[in-house]
């Protein structure tokens, strides 16, 4: 296992669902054995039966229609979710591009966040402020930087999310949909980042509907679909079957 970054034996996934009572508190009271009858639930099946292995260093992708279970897979690996059934064993440090700028404050300036965020996603105060200044410069958000972050935009958010995230150093990166910050010049630096990672051995997961994005950054391609692993191996020929599907 020591080669090994991510595993999944046998995961599930599922979720209840309840539904409301209608008719309204009226309607409950004097249909009460109904209306408790009424307060059912389902269960909504997120992954089923998904096994696989990343070894140390592995870029993939994760390709797959909206609700196909590929963000479970990056939430299961972040420990953000707990499986219903089957294993999920990480080995490395997690850095996660899911939600950029989810654990910012409003009130706190960009300097002040960068601190805030980089603690938060395990680093000491002084190892932070070593890194401050690279931070910054990829950032660009010049005198915004002193500003708090309820005048940023989401682009800016994003902006800055991105840049601590990208310099902590991380064993395994997951990346959702979040390599369209910014600019075109801007994005450029974001997947030259991403390069650098994988040159240094990044053990990498990304999810991304954007077949140029995983043909320049991933080695393997899984597809999703319909909550399972429906086909994975080379970026090219799952692509193209992938690719085949959406006409």
């Amino acid at each position: 296992m020591k080669n090994i970054a991510v595993s999944f034996e046998h995961v599930y996934k599922s979720y209840r669902l309840y539904h409301h009572v209608t008719g309204g508190v009226k309607n409950f009271l004097f249909h009460f054995q109904s209306s408790i009858n009424s307060l059912r639930s389902i269960g909504f099946e997120a992954l089923r039966d998904v096994s696989f292995e990343i070894g140390r260093g592995e870029a993939i992708g994760l390709v797959g229609r909206n609700g196909a279970g590929k963000s479970t897979v990056l939430a299961l690996i972040a420990g953000v979710l707990q499986p219903s059934r089957g294993g999920v064993t990480v080995n490395g440090r997690i850095s996660p591009f899911l939600e950029l700028g989810a654990g910012f404050h409003p009130e706190l300036s960009g300097k002040e966040n960068i601190l805030l965020n980089g603690v938060l996603l395990g680093l000491s105060r002084e190892a932070i402020l070593k890194k401050m200044d690279e931070i910054i410069a990829f950032a660009e958000l010049g005198d915004f930087i002193d500003q708090p972050i309820r005048v940023y935009s989401s682009g800016m958010i994003a902006r800055l999310g991105f840049s601590v995230v990208a310099h902590l150093d991380p064993d395994i990166l997951l990346i959702d949909e979040i390599l369209a910050v910014g600019d075109a010049e801007f994005q450029k630096k974001c997947m030259d980042k991403m390069t650098t990672f994988k040159e240094r051995g990044v053990t990498m997961i990304f999810v991304s509907h954007s077949p140029r994005d995983i043909s320049q950054i991933c080695s393997r391609v899984m597809w999703f679909d319909n909550h399972t692993v429906k086909m994975a191996g080379a970026v090219e020929r799952v692509l193209q079957e992938y690719a085949s599907t959406q006409a």
